[in-house]
């Protein structure tokens, strides 16, 4: 049987597909007030926000602690560029503090029925994701930080030398792979997930052995952070959020001479949403036209102008550059020096190999 472009990508941000976004709130005693009016104001400065549809407030009438809120999305990018700006985070801090807990979901739209979708008038940039993907539940995220410069080494031998966390949460969630890189003085971690993204992360920052690495890098940190607090914890891990936007897969089973590698592609100003997009495009297009490419996988994850493409290689990296690279075709290579170079660097690299610090695989039995 052969198995369709369509299929080999699992999540893509690129399709046009409108985006649902659904926020579960657990508030604290007594803040609701507090909460709604923060709400009210949230929602006047994200009617003006590009690609922003419609949103609901909504709270549960069996349990008045527990909320909702939803929005819809022209795209997954508009929202994305909303959602890890600097500006976002300064103005869901006073949601933040009325909430104990808070679990953001997406979703892209693939059906819309009943008598009010069928009267209901669409941006025309807005339209329904076509087919439902296919994947190997397997979630995807990373997180990124900087060190501060010269304490690299130091860095690195602490990320390297930490004891794996249980991989098995609970019955439905298990931690497949932490893999984590740095180039510089940029540090990026992976991880992929079996099972709920949110409660494995919550699972690994509680175990004692992570709690003491991450205590120990925070002298190292650029950006200081108090983990006792979990305002300054939150804040954090909400700025150092590195989205998956795009998967794509070989369908045969991982073989032992496939090797993992991450590429940091330095965007310019600007150009990081579009350098993403054009990985991802890139891509597609090999595996279309190389059914034997030696990259067997690859995810691209994007914020701001950091864009990082994590892949599986079978064999050498410089065995087939182009495709290893994401600059696979005709012309593509002078499209990323654009994407890429500013003025006068068109001499650089369009992208730079990160140094692997550690690749953590769960036993299959875990």
């Amino acid at each position: 049987m052969t198995t369709t472009l369509s299929e080999r990508v699992s999540q893509s941000a690129f399709d046009g597909s409108m985006l649902r976004v659904v926020l579960l709130m657990d508030l604290h005693e007594g803040t609701q007030q507090q909460f709604f009016e923060a709400y009210e104001q949230l929602r006047h400065d994200i009617a003006s926000v590009p690609g922003h549809i419609s949103d609901q407030l909504c709270q549960s009438f069996e349990d008045p602690s527990q909320w909702l809120i939803t929005s819809e999305w022209e795209s997954a990018p508009q929202y994305l560029a909303w959602v890890n700006s600097e500006h976002h985070a300064e103005q869901v801090k006073p949601l933040g503090r009325c909430a104990r807990n808070m679990r953001p979901l997406k979703f892209t739209v693939l059906r819309e029925t009943g008598r009010g979708y069928d009267q209901a008038a669409r941006p025309t940039t807005a339209r329904l994701q076509t087919t439902p993907r296919l994947g190997a539940g397997i979630v995807r995220h990373a997180l990124t930080f900087t060190v501060k410069p010269g304490s690299e080494r130091d860095v690195a031998a602490i990320l390297s030398s930490y004891a794996s966390p249980a991989a098995r949460v609970d019955a439905h969630t298990r931690l497949c792979r932490t893999s984590l890189f740095m180039h510089g003085n940029r540090v990026v971690r992976t991880v992929e997930v079996q099972g709920d993204l949110v409660t494995a992360l919550r699972h690994v920052s509680e175990q004692p052995e992570v709690r003491a690495v991450e205590e120990a890098i925070n002298p190292y940190l650029e950006q200081d952070r108090n983990l006792n607090d979990p305002e300054s914890a939150r804040m954090f891990f909400m700025r150092a959020a590195l989205p998956a936007v795009h998967h794509i897969a070989a369908p045969e089973p991982e073989s032992a001479d496939v090797q993992r590698h991450a590429l940091f592609y330095p965007a310019k100003a600007g150009c990081g949403p579009a350098l993403a997009r054009f990985l991802a495009r890139q891509d597609e297009a090999a595996a279309a036209h190389r059914g034997e490419s030696p990259v067997r996988s690859s995810s691209i994850f994007q914020r701001d102008d950091i864009v990082v493409r994590l892949i599986d290689v079978r064999g050498p990296l410089d065995a087939e550059p182009e495709i290893s690279s994401g600059a696979f075709g005709p012309r593509a290579a002078a499209v990323l020096a654009r994407l890429t170079a500013g003025p006068g660097e068109r001499a650089r690299a369009a992208h730079h190999t990160m140094t692997l610090i550690t690749d953590r695989r769960a036993p299959a039995q875990s």
